[in-house]
């Protein structure tokens, strides 16, 4: 791309105020609806205690180190997506960067829908107005879902509280990063944590709360011998952590020129993990006293992960228990708090990349696209086929675009530019846990071939098996529709004029100074 006539560089960033703060909406997006509702479930169909081996080494060997990636090119190269990319690699990576924003915004239209679904059901928490039939309640008098996979009938009962979420997240992202996202996460992740961990500690005084423990935790060390169980974990870690999709080079690119990189992104990381097996502590300890209750093993329920665990599995619980309102409460207020942290992180994705290649406003990008996809996300979602757009595109986003995202930042950050070792110096050079030979190893070969298989294996089944029994031409358009529009979406972009020149930039510190002794480790 040639420059801008104006020649002028891209302005200066808004920052964090410090280090709390920067860990704080770290944290605020990577511990989302994933950690609540899907880690318990993965780990006790892979191997119950046994699942944390692989979920460790995970963790260690793909997690971090991606993370430290994504930390390393946002600060680095003082950008958002494409902006750092473009910095970094030029069109291809933009590219890249481009394909990451839009993995963001079709996560953010559905991602909002099943914060209404749970702000709804902490009203509903109240008085128990799922009644005797939770999955009737959920499928049938709330969401209304029809046979048709596409319908424009709208449920007023989603509308009113999917509205509410969008102005929310986009009031909170008008403040600005310190005023508005700073200040929410500060806020939220404190509220979180205290009340979740009142959550658990009430879950763990529940009859047959034991019976929920001794089989989340029993080992089955057999299922270490099955390579999809360590998929299983690779996959809790890389889409908990945040990683590969824009979110954390647009967070670290608000970090100041002098600060630590790689201790805050361990607190994070384990931070993450941590609050992952106290969500697997008290949901199977509710589990087990579901089980209690029906006097069945807890092997034998049904619906222990995702939306049917939070909105069908959970309600019956909360229903037999002694004040379960305020379970309710507490559950779904969790997920609400969750979730609203993690979406304002994937709009400020979008926000920063569209303001970084346009020049606009917060305020004009904010309110003129967070409102346009606010439309976008009512007319899907809102509707009585929105269930079915939601499954459907939240398959192939994460499970396709992310980890192809992750594969592409490999192939051109640190095979075709090779800028690995330049980035273990950025990382080195300003943090106290320095990075090397094993880190480069590990983002440049180990998780890249991970990430291979995973959307290998994932392509082959979607194209097999087709998926959850929807019509073949349906998973055509929501699913394989979705992620060409992605694609097409970041070639569009990829070749609109900047409105700053993005070339005129030098990192900090200059190449020429890194020391590349954590390199040669």
């Amino acid at each position: 791309m040639s420059r801008t006539t104006a020649a002028e560089a891209v302005p200066a960033r808004e920052q964090w105020t410090g280090q709390i703060g920067f860990i704080l909406a770290a944290l605020g997006s990577a511990v989302g609806l994933g950690n609540i509702w899907r880690f318990p479930g993965v780990a006790y169909e892979n191997g119950g205690g046994a699942f944390l081996i692989p979920y460790l080494v995970a963790l260690l060997t793909a997690g971090i180190p991606i993370l430290f990636l994504d930390y390393a090119i946002g600060h680095r190269f003082r950008g958002s997506a494409p902006l750092a990319f473009r910095r970094i690699a030029g069109k291809l990576g933009e590219g890249v960067g481009w394909f990451q924003v839009m993995i963001c915004v079709f996560i953010a239209i559905y991602y909002t829908a099943v914060l209404a679904w749970a702000s709804s059901y902490f009203v509903f928490s109240w008085d128990l107005r799922w009644g005797d039939d939770p999955a009737g309640f959920f499928t049938g008098d709330y969401l209304q879902v029809a046979a048709a996979p596409i319908t424009f009938d709208f449920v007023p009962s989603v509308l009113i509280p999917l509205v509410i979420m969008w102005i929310v997240a986009l009031v909170v992202l008008g403040a600005g990063v310190v005023k508005g996202v700073q200040r929410a996460n500060v806020v939220f992740i404190p509220l979180l944590v205290i009340g979740f961990l009142i959550l658990v500690i009430r879950a763990l005084f529940l009859p047959g709360a034991i019976d929920g423990l001794t089989a989340f935790f029993t080992p089955d060390f057999a299922a270490l011998a099955d390579p999809s169980v360590w998929i299983a974990a690779y996959s809790q870690i890389f889409f908990s952590l945040s990683v590969a999709f824009g979110i954390m080079v647009t967070y670290a690119s608000y970090r100041r020129r002098r600060v630590n990189l790689t201790a805050p992104g361990l607190v994070v990381a384990f931070g993450n993990s941590s609050f992952e097996l106290l969500a697997g502590i008290g949901v199977f300890s509710t589990l087990g006293f579901f089980a209690h209750q029906q006097g069945i093993g807890v092997g034998e329920l049904e619906g222990l992960t995702g939306v049917a665990l939070s909105f069908m599995t959970f309600p019956a619980i909360v229903s037999q228990m002694p004040g379960g309102e305020w379970f309710g409460a507490l559950f779904f207020g969790a997920l609400v708090l969750a979730g609203l942290t993690s979406l304002i992180s994937i709009l400020e994705v979008v926000i920063a990349a569209v303001r970084d290649k346009f020049g606009l406003t917060r305020a004009q990008v904010v309110y003129g696209l967070g409102g346009v996809l606010a439309v976008v996300s009512i007319l899907l979602f809102a509707t009585t086929s929105g269930l079915t757009a939601l499954d459907t595109i939240d398959n192939w986003a994460n499970n396709i675009g992310i980890v192809a995202s992750a594969i592409a930042v490999s192939i051109v950050i640190l095979w075709v530019r090779r800028a690995g070792p330049e980035l273990a110096g950025h990382l080195s050079v300003l943090s106290t846990f320095k990075v090397g030979r094993i880190w480069l190893a590990l983002v440049s070969v180990v998780a890249p071939v991970v990430l291979v298989y995973m959307l290998v294996s994932k392509i082959v089944e979607l194209l097999t098996d087709g998926y959850s029994g929807y019509p073949t031409a349906y998973l055509g358009i929501a699913g394989w529709g979705s992620v060409l529009l992605m694609i097409v979406g970041a070639v569009v972009l990829t070749a609109t004029r900047w409105r700053h020149d993005p070339e005129l930039f030098e990192p900090w510190p200059a190449t020429a100074t890194l020391t590349t002794k954590g390199a040669r480790r």
